[in-house]
């Protein structure tokens, strides 16, 4: 069996899993992404998601609905006539939708489920300071990632470990974990399990879509590992901020890369501490944070030393 199988998803995380049906030679019929979106100063551009622009040099027909419920748009999908779909990092899908092909439909998840249902599976567990993570693909129901587990796989998360580093690593394996999951189904071996089968007594953590307000560093609220965490957990993006005096003017500065220097002395008074020429840290319970890599509003991301030429930096 070579089931004629739709592919749902947009960003570059998607593109691997998508790449890798193409070749191993499944027959892809479709994709669906979002619509083009407007860029530019006078949003006159219209920019493709990765998977467009994937599946159009590989000759995929592409779908981009407004909404999952268009008259129109269900025609189309009917009419490629998918034996299973595949959704990769796209929206949460109607019942229409998903219970479609005779198959079904599987998701892959940058999370180890029933732990951290949502948008931001990847942040969260960072932020979290958790050693662990991993993928999952399990079917599509009523609810937001709650379907029966197919398969999962475990990745540990290391102590230098950013957001951008376990997504590019959780890519990778999501995308091989697709395609066993394909053979599986194809097969007819996948034996899925509920989540309720996976839930101990460790309280389930949620992965809420993160927004400007959730990214500022609320210093008071944290002790040196914990910045830490969420620094990384935020990096690159979409980056957590301080508000901060420079030069006396109010601005807003995001933090990429901190390190941290233990001291169990630190009194942690939430203070600024620079020599003004080679490093800046913020003392913090358990020892001081050290500001590696910044980027103020409007200027270039930079090492801190670049910036502390000629800039006088104080929290606020």
């Amino acid at each position: 069996m070579n089931p004629r199988i739709v592919f749902m998803g947009t960003p570059d995380f998607a593109v691997q899993s998508l790449s890798r049906l193409v070749e191993e030679g499944f027959n892809v019929v479709g994709v669906v992404t979002m619509p083009d979106k407007a860029i530019g100063r006078h949003h006159d551009v219209l920019q493709s998601s990765p998977v467009k622009k994937f599946a159009q040099e590989k000759g995929i027909p592409v779908l981009q609905p407004e909404k999952l419920r268009d008259e129109t748009f269900l025609a189309e999908l009917k009419a490629l006539k998918p034996d299973l779909q595949i959704v990769v990092a796209f929206r949460m899908l109607p019942q229409v939708v998903w219970a479609l092909p005779p198959l079904g439909t599987f998701n892959l998840h940058a999370a180890l489920l029933p732990q951290y249902r949502g948008a931001a599976p990847i942040n969260w567990a960072i932020i979290n300071g958790d050693t662990e993570t991993g993928i999952t693909t399990f079917f599509l129901d009523e609810q937001i990632d709650t379907g029966r587990i197919i398969l999962q796989e475990h990745t540990p998360i290391a102590i230098e470990d950013c957001a951008e580093t376990i997504h590019d690593k959780l890519m990778m394996k999501g995308a091989e974990l697709v395609v066993k999951t394909v053979r599986l189904i194809e097969s007819g071996k996948a034996e899925a399990t509920d989540q309720s089968l996976f839930i101990t007594d460790e309280p389930l953590r949620p992965a809420p879509k993160i927004f400007k307000d959730t990214c500022r560093i609320h210093w008071q609220e944290h002790s040196l590992k914990s910045a830490y965490d969420f620094i990384r957990g935020l990096s690159p993006y979409p980056a957590a901020w301080t508000p901060i005096l420079a030069n006396g003017k109010e601005t807003e500065m995001k933090i990429y890369r901190t390190s941290m220097l233990p001291d169990e002395s630190s009194e942690g008074k939430y203070e600024l501490l620079s020599d003004g020429k080679t490093y800046l840290r913020i003392s913090l319970p358990g020892g001081y944070l050290s500001l590696e890599e910044v980027q103020l509003s409007g200027k270039k991301r930079m090492p801190i030393a670049d910036l502390l030429r000629g800039t006088n930096l104080s929290l606020i």
